[in-house]
């Protein structure tokens, strides 16, 4: 069940990656893509990529949060860089929308450089929306 939850949480963290207009380049939990190296020795759930920019992904659960080296671990992934051409990677952070006044308040606690680079996002379950088909309005399309 753990496990199902952490496949959910990822995937509503890819759309926001393709909201934005990154390609999955490895993610976890993935079918067709290969799972993501860990990042110095800290695993992370996607990889992306937008042109010559990089970004990586993690979600948060709430273990996680409480963790007291969850701003190292923030700290350390907001400043990686590219390896040939320097340029800044960013980090995308997915958090339960119920922790994320608690995320931002740690994200604030980080050095200028790195919270310039993390994008915070509330992740939670979108409700499914529900459509009346014609036969329940009780009116022809066409008649």
């Amino acid at each position: 069940m753990l496990e199902l939850m952490k496949r959910r949480t990822i995937d509503l963290l890819v759309e926001q990656f393709w909201k934005r207009g990154y390609l999955t380049v490895s993610r976890k939990f993935g079918t067709y893509l290969p799972e993501p190296s860990k990042v110095g020795k800290f695993d992370v759930d996607i990889i992306a990529k937008y042109k010559n920019n990089y970004a990586i992904g993690i979600t948060l659960a709430d273990e996680d949060i409480n963790d007291i080296f969850i701003v190292d671990r923030l700290n350390f992934l907001a400043t990686r860089q590219t390896k040939y051409t320097n340029k800044k990677v960013l980090l995308f952070v997915g958090v339960p929308s119920v922790l994320f006044g608690n995320t931002k308040q740690i994200v604030d606690k980080l050095q200028t450089e790195a919270r310039k680079n993390i994008r915070l996002f509330p992740i939670s379950e979108r409700q499914a929306v529900r459509r009346k088909s014609s036969r329940e309005k009780g009116t022809a399309l066409f008649s």
